[in-house]
């Protein structure tokens, strides 16, 4: 988890300023955890508060964390349709294929004991609001790779397990993209853009420079390279600390609690 949250601070300042290169400061004024970070915490109290095999009971945690912790930190920047889910206490799914079931989704793959059980956590954690079969696969295929990284699985095995089951990452390279990318916030437009980030990275710093470089949605898209990176690297101490000092007393209680029942 702390991976995808280091990754949003970082691209929180570059998130729609087209940054194009990977020289750029790593933490610099400005830099915030976002949505991106109060939701990956809050599927990870989720993830160490409920059953996991119980369907109704992790949904009913999931959702309940989000809305607490996203009615606390109400100016994150949340897109309008998810938030007005968070500030209902009614709203069900709205049929989203946006990238948020994929950005908040890495703890669960701590969480599942299989493959096969991170990719239903994954399932259920994304369908507590974007429940569209896009917005599904985005936060499977995070889950799946995330998984397999902590596993110690090969990048090519990484690659032919996305590919085999999400996305064709092989008919591009970020060089070749780079240029012409753009902002993009569904789940096909920029999920398949991150994990290409990781595989391509030599370290997990390397992962969200690289995710930034392409001048999209650079804090989501950093979150997303960042928790694959981070379970495939693990996270130089420096950065760790940089990272978890951005985040106020509440925030670092909620990563803390949940630090303590993954550890």
């Amino acid at each position: 988890m702390l991976g995808a949250i280091i990754g949003d601070i970082v691209g929180s300042t570059y998130e729609f300023g087209s940054c194009k290169i990977k020289t750029f400061t790593l933490f610099r004024p400005g830099c915030r955890p976002t949505d991106d970070s109060i939701m990956t915490i809050a599927v990870g109290r989720a993830c160490a508060d409920a059953d996991i095999t119980d369907e109704d009971d992790f949904k009913d945690k999931v959702t309940s964390h989000m809305r607490r912790l996203g009615r606390m930190y109400r100016a994150a920047g949340y897109g309008g349709m998810f938030y007005r889910w968070l500030m209902s206490d009614r709203m069900g799914p709205y049929g989203s294929f946006g990238n948020g079931s994929a950005m908040r989704v890495s703890p669960v793959a701590y969480a599942g004991r299989s493959l096969e059980e991170v990719e239903q956590l994954a399932k259920w954690s994304a369908e507590v609001t974007h429940d569209h079969p896009d917005g599904i696969a985005g936060a499977q295929a995070v889950a799946g790779a995330t998984y397999l990284a902590r596993m110690k699985e090969s990048k090519d095995a990484i690659k032919e397990y996305v590919e085999k089951n999400f996305y064709d990452l092989s008919s591009f390279t970020l060089d070749e993209i780079r240029p012409s990318y753009k902002f993009d916030v569904t789940c096909q437009g920029s999920v398949p853009q991150a994990i290409r980030c990781f595989l391509e990275s030599e370290s997990y710093e390397d992962a969200i420079r690289l995710a930034v470089s392409l001048g999209g949605d650079a804090d989501t898209q950093a979150a997303m390279a960042g928790a694959i990176a981070e379970a495939y690297y693990g996270i130089p101490d420096e950065i760790s600390e940089q990272g978890l000092s951005y985040l106020d007393e509440t925030l670092l209680e909620e990563y803390e609690a949940y630090a303590e029942w993954l550890y």
